[in-house]
């Protein structure tokens, strides 16, 4: 998003296309979440009833007291109104205006780098639910407390177990496993979908009726990517919101979100970037080597190209972990695995540098840690034609 503090007060810089779409289809985000990365579609409208104070007659304005929280700058709230537009409230640390600052141009109020500000009564300030501003508020929380649990994390219990629970075509269930955490006191992977499969990678994509098909042999057959129609972001969105309007964040229990069956090589190679991109809050990554599993064939020659293709030192640890699990492998057969394996966890390094990269650039240390997981989801000969 450009520099705020360039549009006219109450807009939002630039309308993005998925935005645009949605206004002018009616499908607003109380019928229709997570389809936008944004949980704000109108910030004109809602910025007008949040000035004005709110008029009965009109889309009531719901304020949501659990979902408070601190920041350096001051207290936040977050606001919805009847069309499913989100907003955050800042109420400013008294005697002190933190970072907040105006635009000359457009008096257009900027927290860090959150954005698209207005100024509203008693000397508080409104921001979009846009997608930008909650990557910009996960920092500003985590420097004032890294042990904030109002985001998915990688740590406590998680690190050991946890159960996956899937958001399949609805969010209605989410205060529930909200409930549930906090009733067991237990972490859970509160959040997992497979992506692209299950939610859109990218929402520029789809409107270009550009997206694939996915094998699914559970089902003996393929399905459109993203077949749910809700965006890897706007999901992530959503269920750190729903986390918010719970007070679940108050119970301190990290909770995580599972970017499932991240498809690795083959065809995806030319896709990996938007799915770095859209899985950036996700705690915990599963890397799905079956695509370039499927593509790679055997070389003429095994042995020689696993001596010039992988390393010596990984070859010989591989060798004695068979030994100690009491598996007898002829080295003809090891090179001939080796081959066939070794592109598809080349690829997957490299994607996991990526998302760690990602991570860095976007957050401060506190909010970069993910797990990983190997996954072969669709083995070739076996679980595919």
């Amino acid at each position: 998003m450009p520099v705020a503090g360039q549009a006219a007060v109450g807009t939002i810089t630039a309308m993005t296309p998925i935005n645009a779409f949605l206004l002018e289809h009616g499908l607003r985000i109380a019928g229709n979440p997570c389809v936008s990365p944004d949980f704000c579609l109108d910030w004109k409208g809602l910025s007008a009833r949040l000035r004005s104070g709110e008029k009965p007659a009109e889309t009531p304005l719901k304020r949501y007291p659990l979902s408070r929280f601190a920041t350096a700058a001051g207290t936040w709230e977050l606001v919805e109104d009847g069309h499913g537009d989100h907003g955050w409230i800042l109420e400013p640390v008294k005697g002190k205006t933190g970072k907040s600052e105006k635009s000359e141009t457009s008096k257009s109020v900027v927290v860090g780098k959150v954005s698209d500000g207005i100024a509203i009564s008693e000397g508080r300030s409104a921001f979009p639910a846009t997608w930008s501003n909650l990557l910009a508020l996960k920092n500003l929380i985590l420097e004032h407390d890294p042990e904030s649990s109002i985001f998915p994390a990688a740590r406590g219990s998680l690190q050991t177990s946890s159960i996956g629970v899937g958001a399949r075509f609805t969010t209605l269930h989410w205060p529930a496993v909200e409930w549930a955490m906090a009733a067991l006191g237990t972490s859970l992977t509160a959040n997992q979908n497979s992506i692209p499969r299950e939610l859109v990678y990218d929402v520029d994509e789809m409107l270009a009726d550009r997206l694939d098909k996915v094998p699914f042999p559970f089902i003996g057959g393929e399905v459109p990517e993203g077949h749910q129609g809700q965006s890897v972001e706007g999901m992530s969105h959503g269920a750190v919101l729903s986390k918010l309007k719970t007070g679940f964040h108050r119970h301190r229990l990290a909770w995580g979100f599972n970017a499932d069956h991240q498809p690795i090589g083959g065809k995806f190679d030319a896709r990996e970037d938007r799915l770095v991109t859209g899985c950036l809050l996700a705690s915990y990554i599963t890397f799905d080597l079956s695509p370039e599993l499927a593509a790679t064939t055997a070389p003429a020659k095994p042995a020689a190209w696993v001596a010039e293709h992988v390393p010596a030192a990984i070859v010989a640890k591989v060798k004695a972990r068979v030994a100690e699990a009491g598996v007898k492998l002829k080295e003809s057969e090891l090179a001939e695995l080796l081959a066939r394996v070794w592109p598809a966890m080349a690829k997957m390094q490299a994607r996991d540098r990526k998302y760690a990269a990602a991570r860095e650039q976007a957050f401060v240390p506190a909010g970069r840690a993910y797990f990983r997981e190997l996954s072969i989801d669709e083995l070739p000969g076996l679980t595919t034609p």
